[in-house]
């Protein structure tokens, strides 16, 4: 069983082209919606396979208490993040709309595979 770790590094904002942008927006897009009604298949569906095996009810709650539903997200910056396994992969960082604060106070980190399948999402609130 392997295990993905996001580090703390910061996010090399090298360019993602758009239309990959676009298609890993709509995947988590679609991800934020099957946490919110709770469709544990599309979740899985929408993950990684290295991820797969280590997502379990209690971290799907958990994560679904880390992300707003209720208000809407937009893309704060996108770039590439080298995990544990040292291997570099796209991530989108996202806001929320109604944060006006620079930096924002909450983030949603997202780690992509080049396919679009969700290797991690990590929400950052302030305290």
């Amino acid at each position: 069983m392997s295990k993905v770790e996001v580090q703390n590094s910061p996010m090399d904002v090298s360019a993602i082209p758009k239309d990959k942008i676009g298609s890993y927006n709509q995947s988590f897009s679609k991800f934020v919606s099957a946490l919110k009604s709770k469709d544990r298949q599309a979740v899985e569906s929408l993950i990684s396979d290295k991820v797969k095996s280590l997502v379990n009810e209690n971290m799907i709650q958990k994560l679904s208490g880390g992300i707003s539903f209720e208000r809407k997200t937009e893309i704060y910056q996108s770039g590439c993040q080298k995990l544990l396994d040292n291997q570099t992969y796209p991530a989108i960082q996202y806001k929320y709309e109604d944060d006006k604060n620079n930096p924002p106070r909450d983030l949603i980190t997202v780690i992509f595979e080049n396919d679009g399948k969700i290797l991690g999402v990590k929400p950052e609130y302030s305290k």
